[in-house]
């Protein structure tokens, strides 16, 4: 497929090998990947951050599955964010978790296969309906993934974001309830998991976004101040690569939309 270019390019965003490692600790607080001791990972995560999604994707592939962290990773944050096409993404996410699938048979301990699993098939989820994706016993399997990757990486933030977007997704299709009994989902523990992702990672602009979108899911006008709030300090937020440029993005157009 043809990829869309990041569309705001900047010399901030271009790291070398010696300046990513030092970066390497606030960069990757979110997910708590480990510095690759591969070149080519490295040359990858310097075009993941740079926004040339593509390359880092295919330069990760090209390692085999001790890429596919970074592959995943740019292919889903592209998917997202830049691919217009709805078709496009639904591939794209379908594929991603299929091969996280074969990852976690072949890397059972690394919790990365298991989030970008949980990730893509809650991208792809959302893309089908959630309510036709339970029905299919998506549900389950992004719970479960979820579940191994915190167990395995109890402070990778990232996870207990999208598991606080999976309780808040199931209360606000299915009821508090059905969520309850069917599903295991509940308010407090949707909270939880955005308060513990805060914790782990302060200047997280997407935590922000997201919690303020569960916030509005599963309360509506009780929380939109709080909500608002979340926004405006998420738009605030350090941009330090093409990633958290796209989520402070994310962040003031959902700021304007809390705001109508």
């Amino acid at each position: 497929m043809a990829w869309n270019p990041f569309p705001y390019p900047d010399p901030a965003y271009q790291y070398t090998a010696a300046s990513l490692e030092a970066a390497w600790p606030l960069l990757h607080s979110g997910d708590r990947e480990p510095f690759p001791t591969n070149p080519l990972l490295v040359q990858a995560w310097i075009a993941f951050h740079a926004g040339e999604f593509e390359r880092a994707a295919r330069l990760g592939l090209d390692v085999g599955v001790n890429g596919y962290s970074v592959a995943h990773k740019a292919i889903c944050i592209y998917a997202h964010y830049l691919e217009r096409s709805p078709q496009k993404k639904l591939a794209t996410f379908e594929c991603v978790a299929e091969r996280c699938e074969r990852q976690q048979l072949e890397q059972p301990n690394n919790p990365s296969g298991y989030y970008w699993h949980a990730y893509a098939l809650g991208q792809y989820s959302q893309g089908i309906s959630v309510v036709k994706a339970l029905a299919q016993g998506l549900g389950a399997k992004v719970r479960n993934s979820l579940d191994t990757a915190i167990r395995l990486a109890p402070q990778r933030a990232d996870a207990h974001i999208a598991l606080g977007v999976y309780h808040a997704e199931i209360l606000d299709k299915v009821g508090a309830m059905i969520g309850n009994l069917t599903y295991g989902v509940k308010k407090e523990e949707c909270y939880k998991q955005f308060e513990t992702a805060l914790a782990l990672t302060p200047d997280s602009a997407i935590a922000r976004v997201r919690y303020a979108r569960a916030m509005m899911m599963l309360e509506g006008k009780k929380k939109q101040a709080v909500a608002i709030g979340l926004c405006e300090a998420a738009a605030r937020c350090t941009i330090h690569d093409a990633t958290e440029r796209l989520d402070t993005d994310a962040a003031k157009r959902e700021l304007e939309e809390e705001k109508q």
